[in-house]
């Protein structure tokens, strides 16, 4: 019985996390965090950031990919092998397959969106323009809104979900946190101020 749910459990926890590697390894990888500042700290509303989310957005999608491996494992596990391993294999990488594909149709999407982006895009478009929120707007993204650093106005109510960079609580915490959190914000965000 209990060999049975370790087993279980070991290929549960395989597929969860081989599902979410491209989001704990590609992003963190030094050369792509040089023109970031260190986490926590808020992030410039620059062109690099809003490439950063497109390029979340296609690492949270790529682990359909990933998804694969160990969904291809665990069937061969139940045919061939260990069949309490394969049934947590399969388990948990189809539950994941399913639960993204229709985060893609419903209202409770990925943390990373193109509309997200555009959104990113049109604040910092609006603070280049002829009518800015004050004459040195400096858009950044905190933990829970994009602000002037200026003026501290709340340009865009949206808290900020991981973006890939080295966390600041250390390698094992961090990436325990991304796989509780699935890289969503884990702080509310602000209401806009008028």
């Amino acid at each position: 019985m209990w060999s049975e749910f370790i087993d279980f459990s070991i290929g549960a926890s395989f597929a969860y996390i081989v599902v979410r590697l491209p989001i704990l390894m590609f992003p963190r990888m030094r050369s792509w965090n040089d023109q970031f500042s260190d986490h926590p700290s808020p992030i410039a509303l620059d062109p690099y950031l809003i490439q950063r989310v497109l390029h979340m957005r296609m690492f949270f999608w790529t682990g359909l990919y990933f998804a694969s491996l160990p969904l291809f494992l665990g069937w061969a596990s139940l045919k061939y092998g260990d069949a309490a391993m394969g049934f947590g294999l399969w388990v948990v990488s189809g539950w994941t397959i399913i639960s993204r594909i229709m985060s893609a149709i419903g209202d409770d999407g990925p943390p990373w969106t193109k509309q997200l982006a555009m959104r990113l895009q049109k604040v910092r478009n609006d603070s280049q323009s002829d009518n800015p929120c004050c004459d040195y707007s400096l858009p950044v993204w905190e933990v829970t809104a994009v602000r002037c650093s200026t003026c501290r106005k709340v340009l865009l109510a949206e808290a900020r979900p991981d973006l890939g960079r080295p966390r600041s609580d250390g390698r094992i915490k961090g990436i325990i946190r991304l796989l509780i959190t699935d890289g969503r914000p884990v702080a509310a965000p602000l209401g806009e101020e008028e």
